[in-house]
């Protein structure tokens, strides 16, 4: 399509002597900085945070770390924060620190095993749990140690054992802490190895006792997730705990350790809990949540009653994404929105209000048109409401028609809030001319758990009703172009695509997916969280008398249905993408490509499940509003 709007807003005087002001393109999306909160100082009167800058030209990051007043004020740029910040993983007594590090603790390298043919890259596995993510196992797990600060003596507490702590892909220092009194280390691990690791959810917390150096497994009885242990001022322990064994999208719900007797805060109400902060008094939980395709702050009393009160404190069309820190009547925040990326907050909880700490890239965003954010209610075929975020081009004019774009969320239980995305961004889709219409379809967190659970082992079904009927309720308006549809996803948005590629009455001219499955049979055979498609699939494939597992092979398998595909196919996929692998996207270009359609096929040897480096970020979002040129 031609991008009218795009080039009127570059800097074309109108006619009445107004300088028009420019739209957001992909270039530009590169050059907004990144905001991540690091805490507070030791006197608690300043926020410590780190501003990423993107280098487009050296394909690289460089930070700056700056403290701000919690009263408001200008930011100050740190040359030393180190010494600023109190460091949690210093003991309560200040003589011993907590750290991680990698160690050995098998034999995978062949270089290992034979050690005479040092120029060998062959790995050796008799087991699953081979590669995780982005990373192939080599025999090194990470541990926690405790050093003393006077000898400098190092202790690791897993020692000689395969397990990992911080867990693996996406642990952190989160996952291991001092107790109140210095003489216990609490950590998260998963202790399984091979098939049993890779099948599971199984994380537990641990007490690691440093005089007898004896550890106590603290949630043995649960055997889904157990993670990020937090003690209150009192000493009560808290952590956040999922119940169903292999299930990574379960309700997520906040434990309280107290008395000796553990209570669920949150079980009785119909939602999920993305992360915590204990209050400073330790008589409430502060806690962020989905809801109302938003991510919101709430709070809950620690109370031995069955069902203590949740309240919700903050509403608004933005997500409140992370708490960074509590205080006397106020906390420290991290909000945005789908026009503007993350910055800081403080929260009065009197009034209940929210004020700018940091305005990183307010300049930035003063120089742009923004697009219009809408809620939209559509009702689906089986009478259920489901909000729809429909976003339109900044200057949107309702008397013309415009190219329109069916977002395809992942996950699938993945909130489609109003995030701020580096790669899918909609207001850089937005601002090249398009509609983009993005539905809170079956699936996703924030509607209750009834609505999130669904898709298990469903995935062909509601799902995909709610796409169709999100996208035929926006396409009754004049302004949208029928001629025009485009349908575009990442992950279970990538899957979407390929299987409405095949079961969509005509109703898209494109489509584009990013590392998608496309046939759930291989998916199954080299995907390495094999907990997920058993709980999603409903089991393997080779389970004749599974009916959820016949359905999910069958059914709802994309490769089903490539002899109905007639639009143009976009395949995008990463090297080192093992969650969804390599061979999905090739499969699904070569499928389209043998069918006689327009296709093509863009892949990033050295990028996973995401598309993380700038240079390559900035290739991916030209190739995909190329791609929409030419085909909408």
């Amino acid at each position: 399509m031609k991008r009218d709007l795009v080039l009127v807003s570059l800097g074309i005087i109108l006619s009445f002597g107004v300088i028009a002001k420019e739209v957001l393109t992909p270039e530009m999306l590169w050059q907004v900085k990144r905001v991540s909160p690091l805490g507070l100082n030791k006197e608690k009167s300043h926020v410590i945070y780190k501003v990423t800058t993107p280098s487009v030209d050296d394909n690289s990051f460089s930070s700056k770390v700056y403290q701000v007043p919690l009263e408001g004020g200008a930011a100050k740029l740190l040359d030393a924060y180190q010494g600023v910040l109190k460091d949690s993983k210093i003991s309560p007594d200040g003589r011993k620190k907590l750290f991680h590090k990698s160690v050995k603790v098998g034999t995978v390298l062949a270089k290992d095993k034979h050690q005479d043919l040092t120029q060998s890259n062959a790995y050796l596995f008799d087991d699953l749990d081979y590669r995780h993510w982005d990373t192939w196992q080599d025999g090194s797990a990470n541990h926690v140690f405790y050093q003393d600060l006077e000898s400098e003596e190092e202790v690791d507490i897993l020692k000689d054992t395969p397990f990992d702590t911080p867990t693996s892909p996406f642990g952190g220092a989160a996952d291991y802490i001092w107790g109140p009194k210095g003489d216990n280390i609490y950590y998260v691990s998963k202790k399984l190895t091979g098939a049993e690791y890779a099948s599971s959810t199984n994380t537990d917390i641990y007490r690691y006792n440093l005089a007898s150096k004896k550890t106590t497994n603290l949630t043995k009885s649960n055997l889904g997730y157990d993670k990020y242990p937090a003690f209150s001022s009192k000493g009560n322990l808290a952590w956040l705990q999922m119940k169903t064994p292999g299930y990574e999208a379960d309700k997520n719900d906040i434990i309280v350790k107290m008395k000796g007797k553990e209570l669920n805060l949150t079980g009785h109400w119909d939602g999920t809990v993305n992360s915590f902060k204990w209050s400073n008094d330790g008589k409430d939980i502060y806690f962020i949540a989905p809801t109302d395709g938003t991510v919101q702050l709430f709070k809950v009393a620690v109370t031995s009653k069955s069902k203590p009160k949740v309240k919700q404190l903050t509403k608004g069309q933005f997500d409140v994404n992370g708490i960074v820190a509590t205080l006397k009547g106020q906390l420290v925040v991290t909000k945005n929105s789908m026009n503007h990326s993350k910055e800081i907050y403080r929260f009065d909880l009197k009034s209940n209000q929210l004020t700018a700490l940091t305005n990183v890239n307010e300049e930035f965003y003063a120089d742009l048109d923004l697009p219009t954010v809408q809620k939209r209610m559509v009702t689906t075929r089986d009478g259920k409401d489901m909000l729809t975020w429909v976003i339109y081009p900044p200057n949107f004019d309702a008397s013309k028609k415009y190219p329109t774009l069916l977002y395809l969320q992942g996950g699938p239980q993945g909130a489609l809030s109003q995030f701020y995305s580096f790669r899918w961004n909609f207001q850089v889709m937005a601002s090249q001319g398009y509609i983009v219409v993005a539905p809170n379809r079956r699936g996703m967190p924030g509607h209750g758990v009834e609505w999130n659970e669904v898709i298990s082992k469903d995935w062909g079904g509601k799902a995909m009703f709610d796409y169709l009927d999100a996208i035929d309720d926006v396409s009754k308006e004049s302004y949208v172009d029928k001629k025009r549809i485009g349908a575009i996803g990442a992950s279970f948005g990538g899957y979407s695509a390929f299987y409405l590629a095949g079961n969509h009455g005509g109703r898209f001219s494109s489509f584009i997916a990013h590392c998608g499955i496309f046939d759930m049979r291989s998916m199954y055979g080299t995907t390495e969280e094999l907990f997920f498609v058993n709980h999603d699939f409903g089991g393997a494939y080779w389970e004749a008398n599974n009916v959820a597992a016949n359905k999910a092979y069958g059914d709802f398998n994309p490769i089903n249905y490539v002899d109905k595909w007639d639009t143009p196919m976009f395949v995008i996929h990463g090297g080192k993408d093992y969650r969804v692998p390599l061979g999905q996207g090739i499969q699904a270009f070569q499928a389209a490509k043998l069918r006689g359609l327009k296709s093509r096929f863009m892949y990033f040897p050295e990028e996973n499940h995401w598309v993380l480096t700038p240079q390559n970020g900035i290739v991916w979002q030209r190739e995909f509003f190329n791609w929409l040129d030419e085909t909408l």
